[in-house]
């Protein structure tokens, strides 16, 4: 098992363009699976095979963990990782039929994403004073999460080629490695530029003799990483004085639901979020009809 599943992550990494982060997640969900199995059946963890697990078994794991206390979206997330790798299984020929074909998901727990106010936001992109490399890196960086909802894997994966300062865009890879083109808008575009003008180049470490695409470069001239930037975003989050925890997904969601608030027609936020879906962007109606009702009650003198 543990050979296929070695498989199945560089599946994930090359193909569909998984983050570290999601093949992590995986890793560890399916790790966790292949343990109850092994002492469920009585076999070595080595010795477990995927055609030993069955409809029946998979029930019983899932049953178990929610026995446990498992939160429903932790449940469902274990659920989509195996069904992926049983699916990646089909796929290679390894297995016939996937056990998990006819189990059915439990409801997703529907839960409203914090969003900033747009002073909130524009106080946090506001916070870096742009006075060195690493200040203008962070403006421009918290320019483009609010300007383009960007995720993070896909922020920190950008690449100098993937921007368009004339036009105005970014091209980003998304999940399943779909690309699209997002606008930037005018603060964004002026930041990158200044960044790419007068921060970028003084992060280069030329004496390595490498050539660094990365778009976002840390203090020792490497790609930015995912924890480098919630550490970041954090950092300027205290400094802006917003309460609560602050993620970059926090500015992906200001960014949807303040495009509503303005106007913004559904599917073009389908879109400029890269949704599969456009269930999952309708969550946003929602937020901004709470938002709304918040206001009223709060303004309006017979509320």
């Amino acid at each position: 098992m543990y050979n296929f599943l070695d498989r199945f992550l560089v599946f994930l990494q090359t193909e569909r363009r998984a983050s570290t982060r999601t093949v992590e997640e995986y890793q560890k969900d399916i790790f966790g699976g292949i343990d109850f199995f092994a002492r469920a059946l009585g076999v070595a963890d080595e010795a477990l095979e995927p055609r030993f697990i069955t409809p029946v078994l998979m029930r019983r794991y899932f049953s178990h963990l929610a026995g446990r206390g498992l939160s429903r979206n932790s449940l469902l997330r274990k659920i989509a990782a195996w069904r992926s790798f049983f699916r990646f299984l089909c796929r290679e020929g390894i297995i016939k039929d996937n056990p998990l074909r006819k189990i059915a998901s439990p409801r997703r727990q529907t839960r409203l994403p914090r969003v900033l106010y747009q002073t909130e936001a524009k106080r946090l992109v506001e916070a870096p004073e742009a006075t060195d490399p690493l200040r203008l890196r962070d403006r421009a960086m918290l320019e483009v999460l609010y300007a383009a909802g960007t995720r993070i894997a896909e922020i920190t994966g950008l690449n100098t080629g993937d921007v368009d300062l004339s036009g105005g865009y970014i091209r980003v890879f998304g999940k399943g490695a779909k690309e699209r083109l997002v606008p930037l808008g005018d603060y964004a575009t002026t930041a990158l530029q200044a960044y790419l003008r007068h921060g970028r180049p003084r992060l280069i470490k030329r004496e390595t003799g490498r050539f660094e695409e990365a778009l976002f470069l840390n203090r020792v001239g490497q790609r930015l990483s995912p924890r480098g930037l919630r550490n970041i975003l954090k950092a300027y989050a205290v400094k802006a004085g917003l309460p609560g925890r602050v993620s970059p997904h926090t500015l992906r969601h200001s960014f949807a639901t303040h495009l509503l608030d303005g106007g913004a027609d559904l599917r073009v936020v389908q879109e400029l979020l890269g949704h599969a879906r456009l269930s999952t962007t309708q969550v946003y109606t929602h937020l901004s009809k709470e938002r709304l009702k918040k206001v009223y009650d709060k303004t309006h003198p017979r509320a």
